[in-house]
């Protein structure tokens, strides 16, 4: 059952919650994009964190939806200012995590969800370590991962290669997530990471809301 936040009708609703930061990373073709674009589909709680990039934009893209498409000098702005969550270099493009529509929704109670690699994970936990929840995707086996990145037939032999190369690397890096799934049925990954969801939106401390509660609670004339 849902309820219609503007429109509260359960006590559970009205209790002033901060929003959580999702972090899902996996190696190419473990599944995280589709789990993430699952996730962004069937939970209206949850918000995608739209990138900068110094990027070209696509003639499939649109500005502000796919990426804010910025200069390398307004980009450069950004990052020296520490407004940034978290940024990397990607073969010559610059790509970032902007910190203030971010901040913004998690205050506001709104949850949004990260699609990135470990080093971006890394980043954001350095500086926003409590509100970060983070998941690692593992492939059943390094032979399935094979058979799923050439089933995509998005890429020739040479970067298939690469890609499993680099997957050894980041897979090195489950032991820093707060959860590890592994992903040898997409139904049963997508609601482990429900599950996970459901639970961090139910924390204490994310959910400031409940010392008023409690205290009316303990005032109440019975």
């Amino acid at each position: 059952m849902t309820t219609d936040k503007k429109n509260p009708t359960l006590a559970s609703d009205r209790i002033q919650r901060r929003g959580l930061m999702l972090v899902l990373s996996s190696p190419s073709g473990a599944g995280k994009s589709t789990i993430a674009r699952n996730l962004l589909e069937t939970d209206n709680g949850l918000e995608l964190s739209v990138s900068v990039t110094t990027r070209a934009r696509r003639a499939s893209e649109i500005d502000g939806v796919h990426y804010h498409f910025l200069s390398q000098r307004e980009f450069e702005r950004l990052r020296d200012s520490d407004d940034l969550l978290e940024w990397a270099e990607v073969h010559g493009n610059f790509y970032g995590s902007p910190r203030e529509p971010v901040e913004r929704a998690m205050a506001e109670g709104r949850d949004i969800l990260f699609d990135i690699d470990w080093q971006g994970a890394h980043q954001l936990a350095e500086k926003m370590r409590t509100d970060v929840v983070s998941i690692f995707i593992l492939p059943p086996s390094m032979a399935e991962l094979k058979v799923r990145l050439h089933r995509r037939a998005e890429d020739n032999e040479e970067t298939i290669a690469k890609r499993l190369k680099n997957a050894a690397a980041e897979i090195e890096q489950w032991r820093s997530y707060d959860y590890v799934i592994v992903n040898d049925d997409l139904d049963r990954a997508y609601d482990a990471v429900l599950a996970i969801v459901k639970a961090e939106r139910l924390r204490r401390d994310r959910r400031p809301g409940l010392f008023d509660f409690v205290t009316g609670l303990l005032e109440e004339d019975i």
